[in-house]
Protein backbone atom coordinates (compact mmCIF):
# COMPACT_ATOMS: atom_id res chain seq x y z
CA UNK A 1 0.00 0.00 0.00
CA UNK A 2 1.38 3.81 -1.01
CA UNK A 3 1.75 5.69 2.20
CA UNK A 4 0.51 9.26 2.37
CA UNK A 5 2.85 11.84 0.81
CA UNK A 6 3.00 13.69 3.82
CA UNK A 7 3.63 10.59 6.04
CA UNK A 8 7.36 10.21 4.67
CA UNK A 9 9.60 11.52 5.66
CA UNK A 10 13.84 12.02 4.85
CA UNK A 11 15.41 10.80 8.26
CA UNK A 12 12.17 9.13 9.96
CA UNK A 13 13.22 10.31 13.23
CA UNK A 14 10.43 12.64 15.56
CA UNK A 15 11.31 15.76 14.09
CA UNK A 16 8.85 17.49 12.19
CA UNK A 17 8.40 16.43 8.28
CA UNK A 18 9.29 20.17 7.83
CA UNK A 19 12.65 20.32 10.11
CA UNK A 20 13.84 17.07 8.70
CA UNK A 21 13.41 18.34 5.36
CA UNK A 22 15.59 21.73 5.88
CA UNK A 23 17.87 20.19 8.17
CA UNK A 24 18.41 17.02 4.53
CA UNK A 25 18.82 20.34 2.24
CA UNK A 26 21.28 21.94 4.42
CA UNK A 27 23.34 18.70 4.56
CA UNK A 28 23.62 18.28 0.64
CA UNK A 29 23.63 21.95 -0.61
CA UNK A 30 27.29 21.88 -1.37
CA UNK A 31 26.82 19.45 -3.65
CA UNK A 32 23.17 19.21 -4.58
CA UNK A 33 23.94 21.06 -8.04
CA UNK A 34 26.69 18.51 -9.37
CA UNK A 35 23.74 15.94 -8.03
CA UNK A 36 21.10 17.35 -9.80
CA UNK A 37 22.58 17.30 -12.90
CA UNK A 38 24.62 13.98 -13.01
CA UNK A 39 21.47 11.95 -12.12
CA UNK A 40 19.29 13.70 -14.25
CA UNK A 41 21.89 13.63 -17.12
CA UNK A 42 21.38 17.58 -17.17
CA UNK A 43 17.80 16.39 -18.39
CA UNK A 44 16.60 18.49 -15.19
CA UNK A 45 17.32 21.86 -17.56
CA UNK A 46 15.45 21.38 -20.40
CA UNK A 47 12.07 20.35 -18.23
CA UNK A 48 12.72 23.42 -16.46
CA UNK A 49 13.15 25.29 -19.80
CA UNK A 50 9.96 23.41 -20.70
CA UNK A 51 7.77 25.00 -17.86
CA UNK A 52 9.54 28.35 -18.93
CA UNK A 53 8.04 28.82 -21.84
CA UNK A 54 4.51 27.64 -20.72
CA UNK A 55 4.72 30.20 -17.89
CA UNK A 56 6.16 32.99 -20.87
CA UNK A 57 2.93 33.03 -22.20
CA UNK A 58 1.46 34.82 -18.97
CA UNK A 59 4.01 37.30 -19.83
CA UNK A 60 4.39 37.59 -16.14
CA UNK A 61 5.95 41.01 -14.32
CA UNK A 62 6.36 39.69 -10.82
CA UNK A 63 7.30 35.82 -9.81
CA UNK A 64 7.34 33.47 -6.49
CA UNK A 65 9.63 30.38 -6.74
CA UNK A 66 8.90 28.25 -4.64
CA UNK A 67 11.58 25.97 -3.10
CA UNK A 68 13.88 27.51 -4.89
CA UNK A 69 16.85 25.94 -3.93
CA UNK A 70 20.10 26.94 -5.34
CA UNK A 71 17.96 29.04 -7.78
CA UNK A 72 18.34 27.04 -11.43
CA UNK A 73 14.11 27.66 -11.77
CA UNK A 74 14.10 31.32 -10.64
CA UNK A 75 17.11 31.91 -12.75
CA UNK A 76 15.44 30.25 -16.17
CA UNK A 77 11.99 32.22 -15.27
CA UNK A 78 14.01 35.56 -15.15
CA UNK A 79 16.15 34.59 -18.50
CA UNK A 80 13.17 33.67 -20.16
CA UNK A 81 10.05 35.85 -19.14
CA UNK A 82 12.45 39.15 -18.29
CA UNK A 83 10.06 38.78 -14.48
CA UNK A 84 11.23 40.04 -11.75
CA UNK A 85 11.69 37.29 -9.55
CA UNK A 86 11.41 36.27 -5.30
CA UNK A 87 12.60 32.59 -4.75
CA UNK A 88 11.66 31.47 -1.43
CA UNK A 89 13.43 28.26 0.48
CA UNK A 90 13.63 26.83 3.64
CA UNK A 91 16.98 25.32 3.53
CA UNK A 92 19.42 28.56 4.60
CA UNK A 93 22.29 27.00 2.89
CA UNK A 94 20.82 26.32 -0.47
CA UNK A 95 19.60 29.88 -0.19
CA UNK A 96 23.48 30.85 0.06
CA UNK A 97 24.71 28.67 -2.91
CA UNK A 98 22.21 30.20 -4.86
CA UNK A 99 22.55 33.79 -3.77
CA UNK A 100 26.57 33.46 -4.94
CA UNK A 101 25.41 31.69 -8.25
CA UNK A 102 23.01 34.75 -9.05
CA UNK A 103 25.94 37.24 -8.07
CA UNK A 104 28.32 35.51 -10.33
CA UNK A 105 25.48 35.74 -13.14
CA UNK A 106 24.94 39.53 -12.22
CA UNK A 107 21.04 38.74 -11.52
CA UNK A 108 21.01 39.87 -7.95
CA UNK A 109 19.43 43.08 -9.18
CA UNK A 110 16.45 40.88 -10.61
CA UNK A 111 16.11 37.63 -8.43
CA UNK A 112 15.73 38.00 -4.35
CA UNK A 113 16.47 35.48 -2.43
CA UNK A 114 14.73 34.75 1.30
CA UNK A 115 14.13 32.23 3.90
CA UNK A 116 10.77 30.89 4.51
CA UNK A 117 8.35 28.26 4.96
CA UNK A 118 6.36 27.54 1.51
CA UNK A 119 2.66 26.98 3.86
CA UNK A 120 3.07 30.30 5.45
CA UNK A 121 4.09 32.57 2.49
CA UNK A 122 4.79 36.08 3.86
CA UNK A 123 2.86 37.44 1.01
CA UNK A 124 0.19 39.65 1.16
CA UNK A 125 -2.97 37.42 -1.07
CA UNK A 126 -2.82 38.45 -5.10
CA UNK A 127 0.41 39.51 -5.26
CA UNK A 128 2.53 37.43 -7.90
CA UNK A 129 1.68 36.87 -11.88
CA UNK A 130 3.07 33.27 -11.55
CA UNK A 131 4.42 31.15 -9.08
CA UNK A 132 6.78 28.12 -9.71
CA UNK A 133 7.90 24.97 -7.67
CA UNK A 134 10.03 22.57 -9.38
CA UNK A 135 10.70 19.17 -6.74
CA UNK A 136 9.57 21.06 -3.52
CA UNK A 137 5.62 20.34 -3.42
CA UNK A 138 6.75 16.69 -2.47
CA UNK A 139 8.27 18.19 0.13
CA UNK A 140 5.49 20.12 1.81
CA UNK A 141 4.71 18.75 5.15
CA UNK A 142 1.08 19.31 4.44
CA UNK A 143 0.82 18.88 0.77
CA UNK A 144 -2.92 20.95 0.71
CA UNK A 145 -2.06 23.60 2.77
CA UNK A 146 0.93 24.12 0.79
CA UNK A 147 -0.98 24.20 -2.66
CA UNK A 148 -3.69 26.20 -0.68
CA UNK A 149 -0.83 28.77 -0.37
CA UNK A 150 0.31 28.97 -3.36
CA UNK A 151 -3.20 29.22 -4.54
CA UNK A 152 -3.63 32.43 -2.24
CA UNK A 153 -0.24 34.71 -3.63
CA UNK A 154 -1.06 34.14 -7.28
CA UNK A 155 -3.87 36.79 -8.64
CA UNK A 156 -6.84 35.78 -10.08
CA UNK A 157 -6.90 34.44 -13.22
CA UNK A 158 -3.68 33.55 -13.14
CA UNK A 159 -1.70 30.63 -12.94
CA UNK A 160 0.65 28.50 -10.48
CA UNK A 161 3.21 25.78 -12.23
CA UNK A 162 4.93 22.92 -10.52
CA UNK A 163 7.78 20.76 -12.12
CA UNK A 164 7.75 17.36 -10.05
CA UNK A 165 8.77 13.82 -10.78
CA UNK A 166 5.95 11.33 -11.40
CA UNK A 167 6.37 7.35 -12.81
CA UNK A 168 7.35 6.27 -15.70
CA UNK A 169 4.63 3.49 -16.84
CA UNK A 170 5.06 1.31 -19.74
CA UNK A 171 7.83 -1.58 -20.70
CA UNK A 172 10.51 0.86 -19.42
CA UNK A 173 9.03 0.93 -15.98
CA UNK A 174 10.74 -1.66 -14.83
CA UNK A 175 14.34 -0.37 -15.24
CA UNK A 176 14.14 2.77 -14.47
CA UNK A 177 12.40 2.14 -11.14
CA UNK A 178 15.73 -0.03 -10.78
CA UNK A 179 17.50 2.61 -11.42
CA UNK A 180 15.29 4.80 -9.03
CA UNK A 181 15.55 2.78 -5.91
CA UNK A 182 19.06 1.27 -6.41
CA UNK A 183 21.79 3.16 -8.64
CA UNK A 184 20.87 6.50 -7.79
CA UNK A 185 20.78 6.13 -4.05
CA UNK A 186 24.22 5.03 -3.98
CA UNK A 187 25.59 7.58 -6.21
CA UNK A 188 23.77 10.47 -4.52
CA UNK A 189 24.95 8.52 -0.51
CA UNK A 190 28.77 8.52 -2.31
CA UNK A 191 28.82 12.09 -3.24
CA UNK A 192 26.70 14.14 -0.55
CA UNK A 193 27.88 12.04 1.62
CA UNK A 194 24.17 11.55 3.33
CA UNK A 195 22.82 8.05 3.83
CA UNK A 196 19.37 9.44 3.71
CA UNK A 197 18.58 11.85 1.33
CA UNK A 198 18.65 10.18 -1.73
CA UNK A 199 16.74 7.13 -0.28
CA UNK A 200 13.91 9.64 0.59
CA UNK A 201 14.08 10.79 -2.66
CA UNK A 202 12.73 7.75 -4.52
CA UNK A 203 10.80 6.93 -1.66
CA UNK A 204 8.59 10.23 -1.76
CA UNK A 205 8.17 9.89 -5.37
CA UNK A 206 6.90 6.68 -4.82
CA UNK A 207 4.72 7.99 -2.52
CA UNK A 208 3.46 11.13 -4.51
CA UNK A 209 -0.29 11.62 -6.36
CA UNK A 210 0.82 12.29 -10.02
CA UNK A 211 -1.30 12.95 -13.35
CA UNK A 212 -5.26 12.51 -12.90
CA UNK A 213 -4.65 12.70 -9.22
CA UNK A 214 -2.56 15.35 -9.02
CA UNK A 215 -4.99 17.27 -11.47
CA UNK A 216 -8.09 16.48 -8.95
CA UNK A 217 -6.22 17.67 -5.66
CA UNK A 218 -5.48 21.14 -7.13
CA UNK A 219 -8.93 21.43 -8.02
CA UNK A 220 -10.03 20.50 -4.81
CA UNK A 221 -7.67 22.88 -3.76
CA UNK A 222 -9.89 25.82 -5.41
CA UNK A 223 -7.70 26.46 -8.97
CA UNK A 224 -10.45 26.43 -11.63
CA UNK A 225 -8.69 24.76 -14.27
CA UNK A 226 -5.76 22.68 -13.84
CA UNK A 227 -3.33 21.20 -17.38
CA UNK A 228 -0.62 18.71 -17.63
CA UNK A 229 2.26 17.98 -19.66
CA UNK A 230 3.99 14.40 -19.17
CA UNK A 231 7.67 15.05 -19.24
CA UNK A 232 10.86 12.47 -20.32
CA UNK A 233 8.14 9.29 -20.68
CA UNK A 234 6.69 10.45 -17.49
CA UNK A 235 9.44 10.66 -15.34
CA UNK A 236 8.20 14.19 -14.32
CA UNK A 237 5.25 16.10 -15.08
CA UNK A 238 4.58 19.88 -15.26
CA UNK A 239 0.93 21.15 -13.66
CA UNK A 240 -0.49 24.21 -14.82
CA UNK A 241 -3.49 25.37 -12.62
CA UNK A 242 -5.27 28.50 -13.21
CA UNK A 243 -7.05 30.44 -10.10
Amino acid sequence: MTKDINNVTPYNSEATKKSQVEDMFDNIAPKYDLLNHVLSMKIDVLWRNTLVSWMKKDAPEEVLDVATGTGDLAIAVEKGTQAKVVGLDLSQQMLNVGVIKIKKLKLDGKISMQKGDAENLPFEDNRFDAVSVAFGVRNFENLEKGLSELRRVVKENKSIYILEFSKVEGFLAPFYMFYFKNILPAIGRLVSKDNRAYTYLPDSVNAFPFGEKMKQILLNTGFKKVEYKKLSLGIATIYKATK
